[in-house]
């Protein structure tokens, strides 16, 4: 379990995060177009997961924004942004704001993500909702880089993310 904050109250998360060099547990996801996808579809690829609790937030908006940026820097990324919210908001936030390097994708139907990767929140007044964290996954499908944001309602650190990308 992982104690983060909310406005600098303390909520806490069903688990922690995937350990450095493990292998990225396998999930399912749907799209916009309500698909669906298993991280296992994208082996061999470099993944970001931008994981949030709602894009009906300004950070998570922000932070949408920002990913959107870094992908269109580092195309050969696939950056899955990662959120209860359902599809129709996720494609109708992106359209708006004319995202379109980022995947938005939804648990809704899959809350054994928020399990999985020790993201739900399990208390407080965001209980049921995904935790802000980051996670990259490496071609060979390890994990290479971890953060669990401390304040939900803060940014993640991009400069250290970016660095764990492979540069080849």
């Amino acid at each position: 379990m992982a104690m983060i904050t909310f406005n600098g109250s303390p909520i806490h998360t069903i688990g922690s995060l995937p350990k450095l060099g493990s292998a990225a547990p396998d999930f399912i996801v749907t799209k916009t177009d309500l698909s669906e996808i298993h991280l296992s579809n994208y082996h061999g690829r470099e993944i970001i997961l931008n994981i949030f609790p709602s894009l009906d937030t300004p950070t998570c908006a922000t932070v949408m924004r920002k990913f959107n940026e870094v992908a269109a820097k580092y195309q050969d990324v696939l950056i899955l942004c990662v959120s209860e919210d359902l599809p129709f908001a996720q494609q109708r936030f992106c359209s708006a704001e004319h995202l379109q390097n980022v995947q938005p994708v939804s648990v809704f139907r899959h809350p054994d993500f928020g399990q999985r990767y020790g993201v739900s929140i399990i208390d407080g007044p965001l209980a049921g909702l995904l935790s802000r964290a980051v996670i990259v996954i490496n071609k060979q499908g390890k994990i290479t880089y971890t953060e669990q944001v401390p304040e939900i309602t803060a940014e993640p650190d991009y400069k250290s993310m970016i660095s764990a990308l492979n540069p080849g």
